[in-house]
């Protein structure tokens, strides 16, 4: 069912979120502790921002296991970001291929998605009905999650929109997913924990469908999140200077304090000053 990780603050070397924490996203992608099927080893991507450059983020995707590219692996300690979002894929919906691989890009957007809609063939022509030429013309892969974001993109009408305005536009996409489900006879909750960036703010969803315990997900924010001798955690505090804030699937550490569980049917809100919010999913 994935795992996946979004960081937002202080420059930071993309290796000490991938690879530094004694349960990196990397060891999730073999070895996950939250969630029943421990292996993640259909593919994987990272999209990180450097706005100095462009306002789009760069994009490294493969449908290796995470765990043994060595290309990652090179590539992760020397790059050094203010935003990033990572995310191993345990294959559902859709082929083992790039195109399938998270996080998904549009824009100066990221996205990726923790969960699945049972069924999803059933649905999928009356969705694509409900897309824009645009946002149809965007997809290229075959998953549900690919799907949804598009509905999600198609609601979602500021160019810079705000941490609510992504919220407002997720609620829509899951009503319109709802109705299509009940019009379809598909009893099975769809399980959506799904992550939003743009490189200014990240937005992250804990929810079902129909209410029942969703996949786990947690949220960090403190001074700088730091790795010395193999011990990584979040440094409290909140000066002006410096901040930082993340989204997991799962806990990077058993670091006491360091992660806050995101309520059931619940928005995790990071706003551009890195002010963290939360808010229920109507």
């Amino acid at each position: 069912m994935c795992r996946f990780l979004a960081y937002l603050g202080a420059p930071i070397s993309m290796g000490a979120l991938l690879y530094d924490p004694s349960d990196s996203l990397i060891k999730q992608s073999y070895a996950a502790r939250e969630i029943e099927e421990p292996l993640n080893g259909d593919g994987f991507g990272v999209g990180w921002y450097h706005h100095d450059h462009s306002p789009e983020p760069a994009l490294f995707t493969s449908v290796m296991p995470a765990w043994n590219n060595r290309n990652l692996r090179y590539l992760a300690p020397k790059v050094r970001t203010h935003c990033m979002a990572a995310h191993v894929r345990a294959a559902s919906v859709g082929d083992v291929a790039e195109a399938n691989c998270h996080p998904f890009h549009c824009a100066d957007r990221l996205l990726m998605h923790n969960g699945g809609v049972e069924q999803f063939h059933k649905m999928k022509r009356d969705l694509c009905n409900r897309l824009s030429d645009t946002m149809y013309a965007w997809v290229k892969g075959q998953t549900d999650s690919e799907h949804l974001f598009a509905l999600m993109l198609d609601h979602l009408k500021p160019a810079k929109p705000s941490p609510h305005q992504v919220a407002d536009a997720f609620e829509a996409m899951i009503a319109d997913l709802k109705e299509l489900m009940a019009k379809h006879a598909i009893t099975e909750p769809a399980y959506l924990n799904m992550v939003y960036t743009d490189g200014r703010i990240a937005v992250g969803l804990r929810h079902t469908t129909d209410g029942s315990d969703p996949l786990t997900m947690y949220y960090s924010e403190g001074k700088k999140y730091v790795c010395t001798d193999n011990v990584c955690h979040m440094v409290p505090g909140r000066p002006k200077s410096e901040h930082a804030v993340l989204i997991v699937s799962e806990k990077l550490t058993d670091v006491a304090g360091d992660f806050t569980e995101v309520p059931p049917q619940h928005f995790v809100l990071v706003d551009q000053d890195l002010t963290v919010s939360l808010r229920a999913v109507k």
